[in-house]
């Protein structure tokens, strides 16, 4: 069964009260001639309070008006001024102060007429008393009703600043994710492409050169290792159960001589400028880009020869690699290793440009701001 709102049951709870005052005024002063509208007033009055949530400026002026005219003309002096501090109060409190301080005023107005041209007299100490509690009403309403507008703007602030939270943590999980998989590919994607091309290298020369498919099946040994220790350390990492583990992978700048021989192209490589005090940030980005730049001339150049550049000038590392394959040049942007290396390089400010070259090959250019860390 469905309970009826808190406003209706206090309504309710006023109406019987006054109702009650009334007939216990009746009880004694029953030498008081009643008229009709000792009964159609407050019937009115009531029917105003019951929807005075519903219709506030309307309730508060009929009630006013009755009740105005209930104390001079009506018979029995009942206690129907209570319901007009309630509609006073209530019409403050649903933000039509203006109307409610008119309506009071108008109200007292036409109690103080009528009383003079009535047929009773209502003492000074009694009239002052009335508009007392209009006032108090009134001014009750307002507060209560500037307190609401407080309370709901602090929840809203704190649901906008809840949804904020929410927010930064979703970007946060996203860009984590990013970095996850980043991570993963350059791990995973370069090792095992060299595994691939190494066996196949010895799958082919099994027959016809042991040798050289010996030297092939020690190099799958070698990078299988290394590819297991990154992974062991990159979870390790992310995990951050493993204490001895490194907390960055090993490529750097100061391994570039293994980043090149673990490659397995012929490699021309050109350093220049100091590369030892680099940021660690700048410094995995390089390497992990001059590793994926390196694997895929590996896997689409069609070539086994590149020249690498790396240098330290004006404030940036730069770094240049290059081939001259006949190999299909893909369009710079659908692959997640050239996607990967855009995000390094953008994450520390810098830039990466990779394409065709006019002469032939491909080229990948990458600029890292040694001061752009974030």
């Amino acid at each position: 069964m469905r309970r009826p709102p808190t406003s209706t049951i206090v309504s309710l709870v006023a109406i019987a009260a006054v109702l009650a005052g009334m007939l216990i005024t009746y009880a004694f002063r029953g030498d008081r001639q009643l008229n009709v509208l000792d009964v159609v007033l407050p019937a009115i009055t009531f029917a105003g309070l019951l929807v005075r949530h519903r219709y506030p400026v309307a309730a508060l002026i009929v009630v006013s008006v009755s009740v105005a005219v209930y104390y001079p003309r009506a018979g029995l002096d009942g206690p129907l001024i209570v319901l007009a501090f309630m509609i006073l109060y209530t019409a403050a409190d649903r933000g039509h102060l203006i109307a409610a301080i008119t309506v009071g005023a108008v109200l007292l107005l036409g109690m103080g007429l009528g009383e003079l041209g009535g047929s009773r007299h209502v003492d000074d100490s009694m009239f002052i008393a009335i508009a007392g509690w209009v006032v108090a009403a009134i001014a009750f309403g307002g507060v209560t009703r500037n307190r609401r507008a407080y309370l709901e703007e602090a929840e809203r602030r704190a649901i906008d600043a809840e949804r904020g939270k929410e927010e930064e943590a979703r970007r946060r999980e996203s860009e984590e994710r990013l970095r996850i998989a980043r991570e993963l590919h350059d791990v995973l994607g370069h090792n095992i492409s060299m595994i691939n091309v190494q066996a196949a290298a010895a799958l082919h020369g099994l027959k016809k050169r042991p040798e050289d498919a010996e030297e092939a099946l020690r190099t799958i040994k070698d990078t299988s290792k290394e590819t297991l220790r990154e992974l062991r350390t990159t979870l390790g990492v992310l995990r951050q159960v493993d204490e001895d583990a490194p907390t960055a992978p090993a490529d750097s700048l100061a391994r570039i001589d293994a980043l090149v021989a673990a490659s397995g192209l012929e490699v021309r490589t050109e350093l220049s400028g100091p590369l030892e005090a680099v940021p660690t940030e700048v410094d995995l980005a390089a390497a992990r880009i001059i590793r994926e730049a390196l694997t895929n001339v590996s896997r689409h150049s069609g070539t086994n020869k590149a020249t690498l550049s790396v240098s330290n000038t004006s404030g940036n590392i730069m770094i240049r690699v290059e081939d001259e394959g006949p190999g299909a040049t893909y369009d710079g942007g659908s692959g997640f290793g050239l996607q990967g290396m855009r995000e390094r390089a953008s994450a520390l400010g810098g830039t990466l440009e990779a394409g065709p070259r006019p002469e032939g090959g491909f080229r990948v250019v990458a600029r890292l701001p040694l001061n752009g860390v974030r």
